[in-house]
Formats: structure tokens, C-alpha cells, sequence
């Protein structure tokens, strides 16, 4: 195993919620069985009703986790950052991927097949049970944004998803450039891209941020953005 190898690696499992207070023993023994693969713009690490096996985490990039409608129209599930995971039902039952996987910019993923990830929490029982609960989580979370979508205005979906990718990008001085297209953006938050770019118009205008060039937003007001999401 290269020195390379093994960083990615414990980078990866260290990353992880459900791996970040494993022993050194249990991280090693992890480390052993994750496995690289990089991806270019445009690829699909997955598409949906393609065997499922494999836990996937984010180490470098940006994914995009869709679905299309029976009439073709795309909609965005989630955005997946460094550090994020996915994949995670197909390590407990044998189910085809429910959602298509694509690379928005050039991604590296590790990944942990199932015949190698299931014996190693039989051994840590600890594990396993971090593991349940991360999956909780992971549902919670899920609901949460079904909520969201669903009954909260669309002001509301959108500052709440302008605070996600302020925490997710690492902000320096507030600046963060837009990880996706505002078609994605809008899809994302269940918009059109017209309402989109009238709301983020009207933000720069209450003085909660400030529209530089197409994808640029400076983040004026994030506790204002924290109220107007209700969080």
C-alpha cells in the first residue's frame, strides 16, 4: 500500500461520522479495505437501478444524487460534499441504487464493499452500533429536508440551502461560489430558476448577501440568513 494510498484512506474513514471515534485498530483494520477511484465532470459513479454494494465517501469533489420522473424531469435529492457518504443501505440489504450518482467536478470517492465492511463491524460491536445511529441521522436528516421542500416557503428553501453550502465550502471572508447551475440550484430547493434569481435578488436587497457575477455570493447577514430559515 502506498503512503498516498494510506492517506486518502485514513482521511476518508477519519472524516466519517459514523468512523471518527473508532480506535487505531479498528481504523487500521479499515483502512486495509477502502479503496480509490477518481472521477472526471459528467461521469456517473452510479445510476439508478445499478447493483448496490459498496459504502462511497466523499474525499475530494462534488456529486449530485438525482432522480428523473417518469416525464424526464430531473430532481436533485442532495449534494454531496468531502466528507459525506452515501451508499450506506446497500452494505445491510442486497437493493438496486434508488438515485443517479453524477460528478459535477472532478471527484475522488472511497470506497468499502460490503464482504469487506460486514466483518469488521461483526468484530466491533461499537462500530456497528455508531454505524445505526449514523443511519438515523442520515434519515432524520432526510425527513428534515422532505419538510423543507415540502411545506416551508420558498425564502425559507432557499436560505436554508445558501447556510448548507456556506458551511460546506469552509467560508474565507464570506465568499462562496454557487457548487452548482442555478437550473440545479432551483431544482434542488423544488424552484424555477426565474423565482430563484428573483429571491436572491431580493436577499442582496434586505442585505443578507451580495450577487457577484453569475455564481459568486458574498454572505453579508448569515445569522439573518439563520432566522429567515428558521434555524
Amino acid at each position: 500500500m502506498s503512503c498516498d494510498h494510506h492517506n486518502q484512506a485514513e482521511t476518508c474513514v477519519r472524516h466519517v461520522p459514523i468512523f471518527s471515534e473508532m480506535t487505531d485498530e479498528e481504523a487500521d483494520l479499515l483502512q486495509k479495505v477502502t479503496h480509490h477511484h477518481g472521477y472526471e465532470k459528467g461521469e456517473y459513479i452510479f445510476q439508478e437501478g445499478d447493483p448496490s454494494n459498496t459504502l462511497f465517501v466523499v474525499h475530494e469533489g462534488l456529486i449530485k444524487l438525482s432522480k428523473l420522473s417518469d416525464e424526464g424531469k430531473e430532481q436533485i435529492i442532495r449534494l454531496l460534499f468531502p466528507g459525506d457518504f452515501f451508499g450506506q443501505f446497500s452494505l445491510l440489504e442486497n437493493k438496486n441504487h434508488y438515485a443517479n450518482a453524477e460528478v459535477l467536478e472532478p471527484t475522488t470517492v472511497c470506497q468499502i464493499h460490503r464482504e469487506d465492511f460486514i466483518p469488521v463491524l461483526e468484530r466491533n460491536p461499537a462500530m456497528a452500533v455508531r454505524f445505526l445511529l449514523a443511519l438515523s441521522e442520515r434519515l432524520q436528516q432526510a425527513d428534515e429536508w422532505i419538510t423543507t421542500i415540502s411545506l416551508l416557503e420558498v425564502e425559507r428553501r432557499l436560505a436554508k440551502a445558501l447556510l448548507l453550502f456556506y458551511e460546506k465550502n469552509q467560508i474565507t471572508h464570506r465568499q462562496i461560489l454557487l457548487p452548482i447551475s442555478k437550473k440545479d440550484f432551483a431544482s434542488l430547493i423544488g424552484t424555477t430558476p426565474e423565482t430563484l434569481s428573483r429571491k436572491l435578488v431580493h436577499f442582496e436587497s434586505l442585505g443578507l448577501l451580495q450577487l457577484i457575477g453569475k455564481k459568486d455570493v458574498q454572505i453579508l447577514d448569515p445569522k439573518g440568513l439563520a432566522d429567515l430559515a428558521g434555524t
